[in-house]
């Protein structure tokens, strides 16, 4: 019988009402035994690493899960995480990075209402999250979630109440749940001829500041990211990623980013198709500025590894030139 080792950081799934609002307190061995159908699946045993909100999640939170999981590999099959939904996308992408050569199953779930309450989502997400785990066919990241098996790099919670609350954005689902409990993969998974030892690298730079462009955005409010000692920028800019080049020019401030070797990146405020530099003038100036391109990235991705890079080194040439690079094929690539 398989070991699965059961993680719980609190959440939403977690909850329980007080005067201040809903607010974790129940354990993961308390979550299991309100599942009967875990019984037999597999042996599972539980760590209370974390018992927070998500929206209290941070890089240092990402680097404790990472390190929890790596010491939890060498001893087990592998690992389910309940995690609250609000930044469960930003941990999936920041462990994905963090944890490289993944050869078993890390599974981040969580649910939109707390186990305890009589509709809730929460038994279903975690029986699947733990049916996933133990079938062992696939290894890396996923959130599973309302029977969706979603690659971590690419997961968006893009439901605030809706129990179908992550899609796989630009990037295809890894697979499914039936409702008879059979987990459908849609592509077979193929294993490294020769398999790299696991490495955890959980260094990170918090330093990034993401700015969502609006019409009117002021220049001051780019470059006030150099003053305020960023070490690198995100603009969510229009459409395919157009930054305004008149009126409110906006290109003076990203040169002067640059100049200061602040990496700049440029991805879309639109959920899917990501962003081209090459189409319209106002991201060919952008291009030409010297702004990175996040191709079809998650704003959660780009977030979790331009921390992640800048973790790894100070030279500006190497941050701009990994950024390009595809990290995750890389730790699983012979």
């Amino acid at each position: 019988m398989k070991k699965i080792l059961l993680i719980s950081t609190g959440g939403t799934i977690a909850s329980t009402p007080t005067d201040n609002g809903l607010t974790p307190t129940v354990s993961g061995a308390d979550m299991v035994r309100l599942i009967p159908e875990l019984e037999g699946l597999c042996e599972i045993r539980y760590t209370e690493l974390l018992n927070l909100d998500s929206s209290n999640v941070q890089p240092e939170e990402w680097a404790a899960m990472a390190s929890a999981v790596f010491t939890a590999l060498s001893i087990y099959d592998g690992v389910v995480i309940t995690h609250g939904t609000d930044t469960m996308a930003y941990s999936a992408a920041a462990l994905s990075f963090m944890l490289q050569n993944l050869n078993k199953p890390v599974i981040l779930t969580g649910s939109q209402l707390p186990i305890e309450d009589e509709n809730t989502d929460g038994k279903r997400n975690i029986l699947n999250a733990f049916r996933t785990a133990v079938d062992g066919r696939l290894s890396g990241v996923f959130i599973v979630f309302d029977g969706c098996i979603i690659p971590g790099i690419s997961a968006k919670k893009t439901c605030s109440r809706n129990f179908h609350a992550f899609e796989s954005i630009n990037r295809k689902q890894a697979g499914e749940i039936a409702e008879d409990g059979t987990v459908i993969l849609y592509d077979e998974p193929k294993a490294p001829a020769v398999p790299k030892p696991l490495t955890l690298n959980a260094n990170y730079d918090a330093g990034v500041l993401l700015v969502k462009l609006t019409p009117g955005t002021r220049p001051e409010l780019i470059e006030a990211a150099g003053t305020l000692g960023y070490r690198a920028v995100v603009i969510e800019a229009f459409g395919l990623g157009g930054i305004p080049n008149v009126r409110r020019n906006l290109l003076p401030s990203v040169h002067k980013l640059i100049a200061l070797k602040v990496p700049v990146v440029v991805t879309t405020q639109c959920v899917y198709d990501g962003c081209d530099l090459s189409v319209y003038d106002v991201g060919v100036d952008a291009a030409k500025a010297g702004v990175l391109s996040a191709g079809s990235m998650t704003t959660e991705a780009i977030m979790a590894k331009l921390m992640w890079i800048l973790g790894q080194t100070d030279d500006f040439e190497q941050i701009t030139s990994w950024f390009s690079r595809d990290f995750i094929g890389e730790f699983n690539r012979t």
